[in-house]
């Protein structure tokens, strides 16, 4: 096994420490009951059949002690710093759905113009994933910043080009369709920006003392699925009702999609009422930084 320079230096210190006998002088001095003053080891004195040892050896046992200690802790915190330059962020498994993520929703767009029904499977396939990046994270204990930095840019960009085409394929409505990229971009941005500020890790770190509704839609993940998973589920039937109504669910009224597109409706406004409280908040923390660092230069 190859070791590191700090880890051969503390290997080395415990290779000492062994070989000038600390271990078993301390094994003894722990039995003995440390420095009884004035009954030397040499001259054998005991007490209840237990040596003694005398109060230059116990000082010469304490500092073997911390040696031996300092030596297995730099051992330690070397092999730890050792494997995390060894650790490589881009290959993390959440940041590897990350990726798939990508690739799912690039495959969508390419097919967007041509196989509805190919480009909503990629395009919803990569929104799924991002339930589980999440618990990649969590469980495997590899959340990274970068991960919430792709997580979250991977989630506008998406949205944000399907906004695109349908603000072609409904040109009537494009306004609302740029409105709502605008406030969806701006709004996550302007939160990530303040919550990293304030030294949080993610835009999905919330203050527990701050606003409610914000409170509740990051920190209830069955609120949050049902949050996103509607809202492009809205957007997606849009996308397929220019194609067709798709299969008849209610005879001469309704097909697949369009029952669909209405059920997901109120969470989509919903959402949209969640994003412009995210815009608010984060300005207003971004006011109260500004304000706390001004007074501290005042």
């Amino acid at each position: 096994m190859r070791y590191s320079p700090d880890q051969e230096a503390a290997v080395n210190r415990l290779n000492v420490c062994k070989e000038g006998g600390y271990f078993a002088l301390l094994l003894r001095a722990r039995g003995a009951g440390r420095g009884r003053v004035g009954t030397p080891l040499a001259a054998g004195g005991r007490l209840g059949g237990v040596r003694w040892v005398s109060p230059d050896l116990s000082l010469a046992l304490d500092l073997g002690l911390r040696l031996v200690l300092q030596s297995i802790f730099d051992l330690r915190r070397a092999t730890a710093v050792s494997k995390m330059k060894q650790e490589n962020i881009f290959l993390f498994v959440p940041n590897l759905i990350g990726y798939a993520r990508i690739i799912f929703a690039f495959i969508a767009f390419y097919y967007m113009p041509t196989s509805p029904l190919l480009a909503s499977f990629f395009y919803l396939l990569s929104g799924f994933l991002d339930a589980f990046d999440g618990h990649a994270a969590r469980a495997l204990n590899q959340g990274t910043r970068f991960g919430a930095m792709l997580d979250m840019l991977t989630d506008r960009c998406a949205t944000m080009c399907l906004l695109v085409n349908l603000a072609m394929l409904y040109p009537e409505s494009a306004l609302w369709f740029q409105l709502s990229m605008s406030l969806d971009v701006a709004s996550h941005w302007l939160h990530l920006h303040s919550t990293v500020v304030k030294g949080g890790e993610s835009h999905k770190s919330i203050d527990l003392t701050g606003n409610p509704i914000l409170r509740v839609y990051y920190n209830s993940r069955p609120v949050l699925f049902i949050m996103c998973a509607g809202n492009e589920l809205f957007y997606c039937m849009l996308y397929l009702l220019c194609f067709g109504e798709g299969p008849e669910i209610l005879s001469g009224y309704a097909g697949l999609y369009r029952l669909i597109l209405w059920v997901c409706t109120p969470i989509a406004i919903t959402k949209s009422f969640i994003s412009l409280i995210h815009l608010v908040s984060a300005s207003c923390n971004m006011a109260a930084l500004d304000a706390a660092e001004r007074a501290k230069k005042m």
